[in-house]
């Protein structure tokens, strides 16, 4: 006759270990980077206008150029996200979050989306559209930028491990437990986005995210609404959530670091010159080509303060002072004191 009662004793008991032993988990919501949060990327945009989006999403105020979206198909990670979790391509994610944040204008450069523009373009030169369609060329935009995905998986087995507690401590609560376990997994997944400039080739920018999040489902069907509602109990994470919370956390450090973007330069080499790592035996870039192109006055700006030569601030605009410093450096290597920034001068700057 207490056979009842000694079983009802050993779920409580093992519902107190539980507890204790989830005590880091009783927020189950998704962890996004260091912090704790419960997000997943949600809302809409359209243009410069969004609605309903989280408010952990980083956000410009203007847009810091146009950007495409590209995804490695042949990835170990994309067979996984799409063939075992059956999730949609991540450039659909980022496209939102990119959006959302209004800091790039994101333009169409999928395989779907050009055959798309192609077939709409082949259609009107088939001469089949409406007079006025307006499908003629020289109408697309350039993407200045290009947006990397990668996705990282791991999945940590905390079911094991209330299992092995289980075991145990035996009996009814040993065996509670251990059903517990079995249904408790903590997701985690780690995502990287790499932002490259389309028109030279350069690495603007490189951020990792992380995020997790603990499924303890099986505990609030074992002790009921209470017990299982106090630990935040999940009857289902979908792996998207955490994916999608990964990628918040990496988009929105790559934001933060755009926000204090400064261009790497190489000190009197100019990207692409030869670099300052000269390799034994190669022929000089003098050798290789026809001579440097002329640089940007930003560039040169940059080069001219790094030379002692005080051009101001490096913003791309020719004053006072960016012509006063360009002069100093032309007397100084024997040039043509025009305070201009031709080719003559930009090829000195670079030597």
């Amino acid at each position: 006759m207490q056979k009842p009662k000694n079983q009802a004793r050993g779920l409580w008991i093992a519902a107190a270990v539980a507890t204790l032993f989830l005590a880091g988990c009783e927020t189950t919501g998704i962890r996004m980077g260091d912090a704790s949060a419960k997000t997943v990327a949600t809302g809409s945009a359209a243009g410069s206008a969004y609605s309903n989006v989280h408010d952990g999403l980083e956000r410009c105020e203007s847009p810091l150029g146009t950007i495409s979206l590209v995804e490695n198909e042949t990835a170990g990670w994309y067979t996984i996200l799409r063939n075992e979790y059956r999730l949609p391509p991540t450039a659909n994610l980022l496209r939102l979050l990119v959006q959302q944040s209004n800091c790039f204008v994101v333009v169409e450069r999928s395989n779907a989306g050009m055959n798309a523009m192609n077939r709409e373009r082949q259609i009107a030169q088939g001469g089949q559209m409406r007079q006025g369609s307006n499908f003629g060329g020289g109408q697309m935009v350039a993407s200045d930028y290009a947006l990397t995905p990668e996705i990282i998986f791991s999945d940590d087995n905390t079911g094991g491990m209330l299992g092995a507690v289980g075991g145990l401590l035996g009996g009814g609560g040993g065996r509670a437990l251990a059903a517990v376990g079995a249904s408790t997994q903590t997701r985690e997944a780690s995502a990287m986005l790499t932002l490259v400039d389309n028109r030279s080739g350069v690495q603007i920018a490189v951020s990792e995210g992380s995020a997790s999040k603990t499924d303890i489902g099986g505990f609030g069907a074992l002790f009921g609404g209470v017990a299982g509602g106090g630990l935040g109990s999940y009857t289902k994470t979908p792996q998207g959530k955490v994916i999608s919370a990964a990628f918040m956390d990496a988009y929105n450090q790559m934001v933060v670091s755009l926000r204090q973007y400064r261009a790497q330069t190489v000190k009197g080499q100019g990207l692409g010159g030869g670099g300052r790592l000269g390799v034994d035996g190669a022929a000089a870039p003098s050798q290789t080509s026809a001579g440097a192109p002329r640089m940007n006055l930003r560039s040169a700006q940059n080069l001219l303060n790094d030379m002692g030569y005080d051009a101001g601030t490096a913003d791309g605009k020719m004053g006072a002072r960016t012509a006063n410093a360009l002069r100093q450096f032309q007397e100084d290597n024997g040039l043509p004191a025009t305070g201009r920034l031709d080719q003559a001068t930009s090829n000195a700057l670079q030597n």
